[in-house]
């Protein structure tokens, strides 16, 4: 991509060291990858897992899925307007549709995002080849390119090899939210020998870790690198907080300086101050946190 495309990235994205005594009284060294600062609008692994469908779209609307509080939802939908690209979204839960678009929604309204309600039933059922073609005919979106929920598939997981490529040889350990779980995919693929990735799912269910694997085999053929699976950290789910981990949150912003996003960011860094105080890294690890976005304004949950 040249400087004048819309979507030209800072990259790589900063590495940077933090003073923490948490980590640093358990002999570990705590970075921060800022994959936030990428770009202003598609931020972090939004961007890594994006561009590689838009590239594949090749100038077609694209479909995607989500939550209504979903950042690849507003990501895809600031890629449409810097491009030039009809956006639709299909948004879980239809008893949304008669009530006042919440930020996260507005946002990509404002965007171009054309929006289509789906009942949690049949969202949920969206793998299936019968219900996805129903969905893309209610959805008035035939013909389009689609991307599914969370932007993860083998293209976006390629796109995130060199996220671990920017990371070998930095960090010991390096260690990612995970949502939908391409990001990790593709990081674990990127990382040298020697270098482990851990995954910090939002969401609770315990189902993730198949499903990085099957992306994995799909972009690579096999599972690829070493990681794993940190469960305990999802704070009840997908865009839950309580007030614990919202005071953490507020601390480590004024620690540091650094904006947390509460429903990727806040979790993993809690995860690692967690895993640090139990004795989980050998002293002497350096452990870089991927910050793969930041605080959407006007945002509650």
């Amino acid at each position: 991509m040249t400087s004048a495309d819309p979507l030209a990235p800072a990259l790589p994205s900063p590495l940077a060291e933090l003073r923490d005594n948490r980590f640093s009284r358990q002999g570990v060294r705590l970075l921060l990858k800022r994959d936030d600062l990428i770009h202003p609008e598609l931020i972090g692994n939004k961007w890594r897992k994006l561009v590689p469908n838009i590239e594949a779209a090749r100038g077609r609307t694209l479909v995607t899925f989500g939550g209504a509080y979903s950042n690849h939802l507003r990501a895809t939908a600031a890629a449409g307007r810097l491009l030039g690209l009809p956006t639709i979204g299909v948004v879980r839960g239809d008893e949304l549709a008669g009530r006042p678009l919440n930020p996260s929604l507005a946002r990509c309204a404002a965007d171009g995002m054309r929006l289509h309600f789906t009942d949690r039933a049949t969202y949920r059922r969206k793998s299936e080849p019968e219900t996805m073609a129903a969905l893309l005919r209610a959805a008035r979106a035939e013909g389009a390119y689609v991307v599914p929920e969370g932007g993860s598939n083998a293209e976006a997981v390629r796109g995130c090899v060199a996220l671990g490529e920017e990371l070998a040889g930095c960090a010991e350990v390096v260690a990612v939210a995970c949502g939908t779980g391409g990001t990790l995919a593709g990081l674990a693929a990127g990382l040298a020998p020697g270098q482990r990735a851990i995954g910090v799912p939002v969401l609770k269910g315990g189902f993730l870790a198949a499903e990085v694997s099957a992306l994995q085999e799909r972009a690579f053929g096999a599972r690829t690198g070493d990681w794993h699976l940190e469960e305990r950290f999802h704070f009840g789910g997908y865009a839950r907080t309580t007030p614990e981990l919202d005071a953490f949150a507020a601390d480590f912003e004024e620690r540091h300086g650094v904006p947390v996003e509460r429903l990727y960011v806040a979790k993993l860094l809690f995860a690692l101050t967690t895993l640090a105080g139990e004795g989980a890294f050998p002293r002497g690890t350096a452990v870089a946190a991927v910050i793969t976005g930041h605080p959407f304004p006007d945002s509650t949950f």
